[in-house]
C-alpha cells in the first residue's frame, strides 16, 4: 500500500499558496476592483498578454523566504504544503525549460521558487505538493476552456478570448502536447518527492488526456496522490469545492456524480478527501480583500472537516514581495492557539 495513503488520512491540515504575476496587481486594475478571485484579474479585465506579461519585469519579491513560510506552516500544525507551479495565466513559478514564460527566465528575481520551497519542506519534514492548471492557459493560443464559455467564470471567459478570439482556430491538443504535458513531466521530475498533485477545472481535457496525465504522474512519482480535479474520474483523492464545508456525512456515499464537477463529494475508494479553502475571499493576494476568517472560524472549520475525515488545505496568497500577509499570519497562529487550548 502507498505510504502516502496512510499519511494523507492523518494529515488533517495543510497550507496552500497561490502566487504569481497577479499578486502585483493585487486585485486592482485601472481604478477598478477585480472579482473576488484576484488571480483571475487578467480574464476579468481582458488584459492583453503583451501588457500582462510585462508584469514579469517588475516581479522581484525581495522578502520571499521559503524557510520562513515553511516554518510558519509547521508552527500552525500543518503537515504539508501545496503551491501553484502554473495558474490559469500560464506563468510558471519555476525554471521551466519548456516555456521561457517563467519566474526564472522572465523576471529580475531569477530564482526557482518551487525549488526553494521543495528544499525547505524536505529539510523541515513537511510533505510537498504541486498545483498545476492542466486545462486553462491564457498565455497559449490553444489554451483550454473555449468550449465552456457559456458557464459563468470569475473573469469574462474561461479561455483567452481577447488575444485569441477565434474559437474555431483553437486546438487544445496542441497546447496539451507542447506545453501542458511537458511541464507536468518537468515538475514531477525535478523537485524530489511530490506527495500530492493538485489539478484544477477540467473542461476541455479528453478522458485519454486525463489518463495520460495520471499515468505520467504515477510513473514519475509512484507515491504521489492525484486529486479529483484532474477530471474524467482519474484520481486518488477527492477535492471538494472551493471553501466547501459539507453538512451531511451521508453525501459522502454519493455514486451518481459528474466527475468533472469541481464541487461536492465523489466516490473515494481510498477514503481520501480534502477541502481547499481561503483565509479571506481571494486565492491570490488582493489589497481590497480584508475579509479575513477569524481564528475561531478557522479552528471551527478545521475541526468540522477533520471530524468528517476531510483534510483542510488552507490557502494564503503571498503579496508581491513574497510575504504572508500580516493578518493571515496572525489569524493562523491564533487558530493554532485555540486548538492547543482545546486539547489541553
Amino acid at each position: 500500500m502507498n505510504d502516502n495513503v496512510a499519511w494523507f488520512k492523518q494529515a488533517k491540515y495543510g497550507m496552500m499558496i497561490h502566487w504569481g504575476l497577479y499578486s502585483l496587481l493585487a486585485g486592482e486594475y485601472r481604478g477598478e476592483s477585480s472579482s473576488a478571485y484576484a488571480e483571475w484579474i487578467q480574464s476579468k479585465f481582458q488584459i492583453p498578454n503583451a501588457e500582462y506579461g510585462n508584469l514579469a519585469t517588475a516581479f522581484n519579491p525581495l522578502y520571499f523566504d521559503a524557510k520562513k513560510i515553511v516554518a510558519l506552516a509547521k508552527q500552525c500544525g500543518m503537515q504539508y504544503l501545496v503551491v501553484t507551479t502554473k495558474h490559469h495565466d500560464g506563468f510558471a513559478m519555476y525554471h521551466s525549460k519548456v516555456d521561457a514564460y517563467n519566474v526564472y527566465d522572465a523576471t529580475p528575481f531569477h530564482r526557482d521558487i518551487i525549488g526553494e520551497l521543495a528544499e525547505a519542506c524536505q529539510k523541515a519534514g513537511l510533505k510537498f505538493g504541486l498545483y498545476y492548471s492542466q486545462d486553462l492557459d491564457w498565455h497559449d493560443p490553444n489554451g483550454g476552456g473555449y468550449k465552456s464559455n457559456d458557464v459563468e467564470t470569475a473573469g469574462t471567459t474561461w479561455d483567452n478570448s481577447w488575444d485569441f478570439p477565434d474559437e474555431d482556430q483553437k486546438n487544445f491538443d496542441l497546447c496539451f502536447e507542447n506545453k501542458i504535458l511537458p511541464q507536468i513531466k518537468e515538475i514531477m521530475s525535478n523537485y524530489g518527492d511530490i506527495a500530492t498533485a493538485w489539478f484544477d477545472v477540467p473542461m476541455t481535457l479528453s478522458e485519454a488526456q486525463s489518463q495520460t496525465i495520471y499515468d505520467t504522474v504515477r510513473e514519475l512519482q509512484p507515491n504521489c496522490l492525484i486529486n479529483s480535479r484532474l477530471g474524467n474520474g482519474k484520481y486518488d483523492f477527492v477535492s471538494l469545492g472551493d471553501n466547501e464545508i459539507p453538512k451531511n456525512k451521508e453525501d459522502m456515499n454519493k455514486t451518481d456524480v459528474d466527475y468533472n464537477e469541481i464541487t461536492g463529494f465523489k466516490p473515494s475508494p481510498l477514503g481520501l478527501y480534502e477541502t481547499a479553502g481561503t483565509i479571506n475571499d481571494s486565492w491570490g493576494f488582493s489589497y481590497h480583500d480584508q475579509n479575513w476568517k477569524t481564528p475561531r472560524t478557522l479552528y471551527r472549520y478545521k475541526q468540522h472537516l477533520n471530524d468528517f475525515g476531510i483534510n483542510y488545505l488552507l490557502n494564503v496568497g503571498l503579496d508581491p514581495l513574497g510575504r504572508v500577509p500580516m493578518m493571515a499570519e496572525e489569524n493562523l497562529l491564533a487558530a493554532k492557539a485555540l486548538e492547543d487550548e482545546a486539547n489541553r
